[in-house]
């Protein structure tokens, strides 16, 4: 089977190439210019290229609060360009995942979030992605929208490599402690993703359950929480290490606006493909001890 990645720096893209030797695919990821979701051309010929039977869009605008004054090309990539790739994909009849965030919703609930529940995104970047999972669905109706949330890898830039860095310096650090979510880490995304096609790539004659599923790291806690578990992992072997002071969300204030709660249910996900990601403990323990014996990537 030949999968097609949208993207090919990200985290979740990255995660996806390297999770493919344990699946049997073939899998390419291709970022711009050879795929760029700005460029209709490019995805064009990029799909006609590769020939996939599936393509995952794993491409997006994630800064969040530049997002706020960058506009334009945040729309372009998140709205536009995931339109794009869905109408492309759809008049070749090859069936997307595109992978969506929990910032479409505006963090009212005391509860966590369903796949039913009403979007109201806070920012540019959470209206982006909502306006995206629009384009996706009217693009091409053999779609998988798959809503994560905090997502972080040994790859890029992400909270759980932000906060090793600061510990470096600093032996105190103050964390947002009011609003909570569902860290998941980008290599158990992209395991499920491709537990996920291959489960339907062996339906035999049964209608996919195209639509829309909350896929997050098992349980839940605030960016503290996260960060003191982060520091728990890295001394436990050795590394840096910092106290952690929790803060109000007033008392941090950021371009963008971030919802208080995120959290997700994804019940949804287990019971029509039997994925569940595993605890957002574990993706971190994982994550700081891969951080901590590869220096390369943990520079990148």
């Amino acid at each position: 089977m030949k999968l097609l990645v949208a993207g090919s720096r990200g985290q979740v893209a990255r995660a996806l190439a390297e999770a493919a030797a344990d699946f049997d695919v073939d899998l390419a990821a291709l970022g711009r210019p050879a795929l760029d979701l700005t460029d209709p051309d490019s995805i064009e010929k990029a799909i006609e290229k590769a020939a996939p039977d599936w393509v995952i869009n794993a491409a997006a605008y994630t800064a969040v609060d530049q997002a706020e004054e960058d506009r334009e090309a945040v729309v372009a990539v998140n709205h536009h360009g995931a339109g794009a790739l869905a109408a492309i994909c759809g008049g070749r009849n090859i069936p997307l995942v595109h992978l969506s965030t929990d910032y479409v919703f505006d963090g009212s609930r005391k509860t966590p979030y369903t796949e039913t529940d009403a979007v109201a995104p806070l920012g540019v970047y959470g209206r982006s992605k909502r306006d995206g999972e629009i384009a996706v669905i009217a693009g091409n109706p053999r779609h998988l929208i798959l809503r994560t949330a905090w997502v972080y890898s040994p790859f890029g830039q992400n909270f759980v490599k932000t906060m090793l860095r600061l510990a470096e310096t600093r032996d105190e650090l103050n964390v947002v402690d009011d609003q909570r979510g569902c860290p998941t880490y980008a290599p158990h995304i992209a395991r499920g993703i491709l537990r996920i096609i291959a489960k339907l790539a062996s339906g035999k004659g049964e209608k996919p359950p195209w639509g829309i599923y909350n896929m997050a790291g098992g349980g839940e806690t605030s960016w503290c929480g996260f960060a003191r578990e982060i520091f728990i992992q890295s001394e436990k072997l050795g590394g840096a290490t910092a106290r952690v002071h929790p803060i109000t969300t007033w008392e941090y204030p950021t371009p963008a606006r971030r919802p208080a709660n995120s959290r997700l249910d994804c019940s949804k996900l287990a019971q029509v493909f039997g994925v569940t990601l595993p605890d957002w403990r574990d993706g971190t323990a994982a994550c700081v001890a891969r951080l901590a014996g590869d220096r390369e990537i943990q520079a990148k």
